[in-house]
């Protein structure tokens, strides 16, 4: 795993290099923000952005004045970031696609494949990353593929950038990005549903609601960070704190005898067969 990069922003801001992002909503924002900290200029960033409103919150947020369409204003850029739903991406490239044919590209773009997007951008020059949101607070977890023609600069440069948002790691196959959208991408949603559960059943055996909700985070706060730390297997880590006939081997046969464990990872499965059929649907 490649560690969260803590040197500032002279990469960018030494070199005069301008990046653009397509798109500029809350993983924009998050790269932006990152950035920002890290030393860059907001004159050195450029954001194309349909909606007024998201507009007007990167002009008071980061004083950016971002545009509401691709133009010539992109060709200054060196690296362009696609941060923008899947089904809108096609048309955006095609619009995109005359101003920064000499620009590296990132997509942050759920399925779509870099086929497709260097079909669109007549460029073999992209990487595909699949962040999510816990980048917002610079905690997040991204995987990245870079096609062949990506080389080490610009792979180093591209970490440089995701570094901003928390850690990174790199996939050997573009088809294990789908896998990597079902378990972390879509992961924090999960966590939200156990966190749901949790505090109701908390809220449900007598306890407020806002002691159910913090002993519910922190619980998860605390699990994942003595993961994170312990060279042990989290199934170890289950066995050390689960004594036979106890409460917590209670609660783990109830998961087991209600098939939870098995039903979760189908539903990671749907996850990255959905996944799969976005590139299908929107890679033509």
């Amino acid at each position: 795993m490649t560690q969260p990069n803590t040197s500032d922003a002279s990469t960018f801001s030494g070199s005069g290099h301008t990046i653009a992002f397509i798109g500029g909503g809350n993983m924009a924002s998050a790269i932006i923000g990152g950035l920002v900290r890290q030393g860059l200029p907001p004159a050195q960033i450029e954001v194309v952005e349909p909606w007024a409103d998201a507009r007007a919150a990167l002009l008071e947020q980061f004083g950016i004045s971002a545009q509401p369409q691709s133009g010539a204003q992109l060709a200054r850029a060196s690296l362009v970031v696609w941060a923008i739903k899947p089904q809108t991406f096609k048309e955006a490239a095609q619009q995109t696609a005359p101003h920064t044919a000499a620009a590296l590209h990132l997509s942050v773009a759920a399925g779509i494949r870099s086929s497709s997007i260097a079909q669109w951008l007549g460029s073999e020059r992209i990487v595909r990353a699949m962040p999510n949101t816990p980048a917002l607070i610079g905690k997040g977890m991204t995987a990245l593929y870079a096609r062949p023609s990506v080389h080490t600069a610009e792979r180093q440069w591209i970490e440089q950038v995701i570094a901003s948002t928390g850690e990174q790691l790199w996939v050997a196959e573009e088809a294990q990005l789908d896998a990597v959208t079902a378990l972390s991408g879509s992961g924090p949603a999960y966590v939200f549903f156990f966190l749901e559960a949790m505090t109701k059943a908390g809220v449900e055996m007598g306890l407020p609601p806002a002691q159910a909700h913090q002993l519910a985070v922190n619980t998860f706060v605390g699990a994942s960070e003595l993961a994170r730390r312990s060279p042990e297997s989290p199934a170890v880590l289950r066995e050390r704190v689960t004594s036979k006939g106890g409460t917590t081997y209670a609660a783990l046969q109830s998961l087991e005898h209600n098939g939870v464990g098995g039903h979760f990872i189908q539903a990671l499965r749907a996850a990255q067969e959905r996944a799969h059929e976005l590139g299908d649907e929107f890679g033509g």
